[in-house]
C-alpha cells in the first residue's frame, strides 16, 4: 500500500509540476508576441491564441497520460503498452470504463491517476482562462489608449 501511495504521489507531483512548467513556457511564448497581440484586429489573434493554448493543454495531458502508461507498463501491471495506455487515459480523464482493471496489489494507483487527471485538467482550465483574460484585458487597455 505504501509503495502505491509513494509511487502515485511521485507521478502526481511529476505531472502537475510538468504541466505548470509547460504553462510558464507558454506564457513566455505569448509574452514575446504580446505587442503583436495588442494590435488590431483583436478577435482573430485571440482565437489563434485560444487554439494554440488548447493544443498546448492537449499536449500536456497526453504527456501526463504517457507517463502513467509507461510506469504501469514498466511495472508489469499490464502486458501490452496499448492496455496500459488505455487504462491510463480512461483513469486520467475519470471516464473509467472498468473493462480493464488494475491487479489487486496496484489498485490504489487507479484512483491516484484519476486525482492526477482532475488536478491537471483543473490547472489547465485555470491557466487557459487566465491567459485569455489577460490578453483580452490588455487588448482593451491598448484600444482605449489608442482612442485617447
Amino acid at each position: 500500500m505504501f509503495i502505491q501511495i509513494a509511487l502515485g504521489t511521485a507521478l502526481i507531483l511529476l505531472t502537475v509540476l510538468g504541466t505548470g512548467l509547460s504553462f510558464f513556457l507558454l506564457e513566455k511564448l505569448f509574452s514575446r508576441v504580446n505587442n503583436w497581440l495588442l494590435r488590431e484586429p483583436h478577435q482573430p489573434k485571440l482565437m489563434m491564441m485560444l487554439s494554440v493554448t488548447v493544443l498546448w493543454v492537449l499536449g500536456t495531458v497526453t504527456v501526463s497520460v504517457w507517463v502513467w502508461a509507461l510506469v504501469l507498463w514498466g511495472l508489469g501491471v499490464f502486458i501490452t503498452l496499448e492496455g496500459s495506455m488505455y487504462f491510463s487515459l480512461t483513469a486520467f480523464t475519470t471516464l473509467g470504463f472498468g473493462d480493464i482493471l488494475l491487479p489487486h496489489r496496484w489498485r490504489l494507483l487507479g484512483g491516484m491517476a484519476a486525482v492526477n487527471g482532475l488536478l491537471n485538467l483543473g490547472l489547465s482550465t485555470a491557466m487557459l482562462v487566465e491567459m485569455l483574460r489577460f490578453v483580452r484585458v490588455s487588448q482593451r487597455e491598448a484600444a482605449e489608449k489608442n482612442q485617447s
